[in-house]
C-alpha cells in the first residue's frame, strides 16, 4: 500500500502531523496505507522546536523556522501529500475582520506555490470558519479558485513569478484539483471541544479520475449531544499526573479568585450578577463573552485560543482558577506525552492555534481510505465549493467588464465603448444581476448601452 510523504506549511506545534500519525497507525495496522513525515515550515522557534521534539522522523534538516515569504520551496525535500493551517487572524470571527486585506490574509497563496511547484496527489488546508465571510464572502470563492487551479493562479501572481523566475515556465497551467470544503464541528467527532473549522480537501485531478470515487466528508462520529465527549470526561476520567509537562498553575490575585467563585459553570463576567459589587467588570461586553468564562463540566469545552488578556485564559468548572495548559492540550487532543517548549504564554499561543490530532485524524483517515477506494460513511459538504468558485469568478470577470468600459468612455470614444466592450461587457454584467433585468450602462452625450 502506498506510503504518503507529508509536506506542511504554517506546521504550527504539530496538529496535523500528529493526526497523520494517529490515521496511518490505524489503517497500517489493517495492511492499509500510511504517511511519513517529510518537510514542515513553521516560523514561530518555539513551535517548530515543540514539531521537532514530537513529530517522528523530525529532524533540524527537515523542519524549517522561516517566514514562508522568505522561504525557497525548491528546497524541500519531496513529498506527494500536502497539508496547511493558512493563518487566520484576518479570518477570525474575533477582531477585525480584515479577511485577505489584512497583513496574514493572503499568506494562503504560499501554500498555492506549493502545490504549483510539486503538485501532491493530495492536500489538506484549515481555516477558521469566519473564512466564508471575509471580504462579503469573496475570499472564500477566491481561495478555493487558486486551490483547485494553482499553475494557473501563481502565473498571474507577480511575486511568485519574481522569486522563482525561469521556473515559473516549469509549473503546470493545466495543474487542477478537485475540492471539497466542509465546516467541520469537532464535537461531533469525539473531541471534547467546540471547535468548528473550515476543512479544505483536494485531491489532483488525474489521480481523481482513477478512483472510484472522489473524497467524501467522513460522517460525524458522535452528532448527538449526549454523544457528545465533556470537559470532565476530557479531564478526570483519567487525571493529570501533577508532574505532567506543562502543567504549572497561574497564580491569581484574590480578587480573581472571588469573581471566579460567583461565576457559575458555563456563565462568564457579563451575565453574571454579582453579590459584591466591585467584582463587577467595568467594560461594555456581550454576555455571550469568554471573559471569565467558566467550563460546564457536562458539556464539551468552549473553543480553546491562543491568545488574549486578562480573563482569556479557560476557567474551571469547580476550581477558582484557570486552566493549565496541560488540560488545554487535554481538550485539544494532545495526549499527555506531547510536550510543548517555551514558556507558558508561547505555550498557551501553540496549543490554541493548533488543529486538534484526533481532528485531523478523522479528516486524513478518510483521505486515505478515499485513496485506497475503501467505503465509509460520509455526509454531504456543508458548502458547494465549486459553485463559491463560480461566484467568485463571475465577480472578477463583471468587475473586468466593468473596468474596460468605464475606461473606453473616460476616453470619450462612445461608438467604441458601445460596439467593441458595451455589449460583451453588459453580457457578464448582467449575469450578476439578482432581479434579471437588463444592465444599462450611461455613456457621454445621453447615450446609453444596452445588452
Amino acid at each position: 500500500m502506498p506510503r504518503y510523504v507529508l509536506g506542511e506549511m504554517f506546521s504550527g506545534p504539530g496538529g496535523i502531523a500528529l493526526g497523520a500519525e494517529l490515521a496511518s497507525r490505524s489503517l497500517s495496522s489493517d495492511g492499509g496505507s500510511s504517511i511519513e513525515h517529510g518537510w514542515a515550515v513553521e516560523h514561530h522557534a518555539d513551535t517548530a522546536e515543540t514539531y521537532k521534539r514530537n513529530i517522528r522522523g523530525a529532524t533540524d534538516e527537515t523542519v524549517f523556522t522561516a517566514d514562508v515569504r522568505d522561504f525557497d520551496l525548491r528546497n524541500v525535500p519531496s513529498f506527494d501529500a500536502f497539508a496547511f493551517g493558512f493563518p487566520c487572524n484576518d479570518f477570525s470571527t474575533v477582531g477585525e475582520h480584515r479577511g485577505l486585506d489584512g497583513d496574514y490574509g493572503a499568506l494562503y497563496t504560499y501554500g498555492v506555490h506549493a502545490l504549483a511547484l510539486h503538485s501532491p496527489d493530495w492536500f489538506v488546508a484549515e481555516n477558521v470558519s469566519g473564512l466564508s465571510r471575509a471580504n462579503d464572502g469573496m475570499a472564500f470563492g477566491k481561495i478555493l479558485s487558486a486551490l483547485q487551479r494553482p499553475g494557473a493562479a501563481v502565473l498571474t501572481d507577480s511575486k511568485f513569478i519574481e522569486f522563482y523566475g525561469a521556473d515559473s515556465s516549469k509549473v503546470d497551467p493545466d495543474l487542477e484539483y478537485e475540492i471539497v470544503a466542509h465546516l467541520y464541528r469537532f464535537e461531533e467527532y469525539g473531541l471534547p471541544q467546540r471547535r468548528h473549522r473550515f476543512i479544505i480537501t483536494g485531491i489532483r485531478r488525474d489521480i481523481r479520475e482513477r478512483l472510484g470515487g472522489g473524497f467524501r466528508v467522513p460522517a460525524p462520529v458522535t452528532p448527538l449531544k449526549w454523544q457528545q465527549k465533556t470537559a470532565r470526561e476530557a479531564l478526570e476520567l483519567d487525571p493529570i499526573h501533577p508532574g505532567a509537562y506543562n502543567n504549572s498553575r497561574i497564580k491569581h490575585p484574590q480578587s480573581v479568585i472571588d469573581r471566579l467563585d460567583e461565576i457559575a459553570p458555563g456563565k462568564n463576567a457579563f451575565n453574571t450578577v454579582f453579590k459584591d459589587p466591585s467584582l463587577k467588570l467595568n467594560v461594555k461586553g456581550a454576555t455571550l463573552s469568554n471573559i471569565y468564562r467558566r467550563l460546564h463540566a457536562d458539556e464539551p469545552a468552549y473553543t480553546v485560543t491562543g491568545s488574549g488578556g486578562g480573563g482569556t485564559h479557560m476557567y474551571h468548572w469547580s476550581e477558582p482558577r484557570a486552566l493549565t495548559n496541560r488540560e488545554r492540550a487535554r481538550l485539544q487532543t494532545f495526549p499527555d506525552s506531547f510536550r510543548f517548549f517555551g514558556g507558558n504564554p508561547s505555550v498557551r499561543r501553540q496549543i490554541g492555534m493548533a488543529v486538534p490530532p484526533e481532528g485531523a485524524q478523522a479528516v486524513i483517515e478518510a483521505m486515505l481510505r478515499t485513496m485506497e477506494g475503501i467505503p465509509y460513511k460520509w455526509v454531504p459538504p456543508s458548502l458547494d465549493a465549486n459553485e463559491l468558485i463560480l461566484a467568485f469568478e463571475r465577480s472578477e470577470q463583471s468587475a473586468d467588464a466593468q473596468l474596460d468600459l468605464n475606461n473606453a468612455i473616460a476616453e470619450g470614444d462612445a461608438v467604441r465603448a458601445h460596439e467593441e466592450i458595451a455589449r460583451p461587457a453588459l453580457a457578464v454584467l448582467r449575469r450578476e444581476g439578482q432581479d434579471g433585468s437588463r444592465a444599462i450602462v450611461e455613456l457621454p452625450e445621453g447615450r446609453r448601452a444596452s445588452g
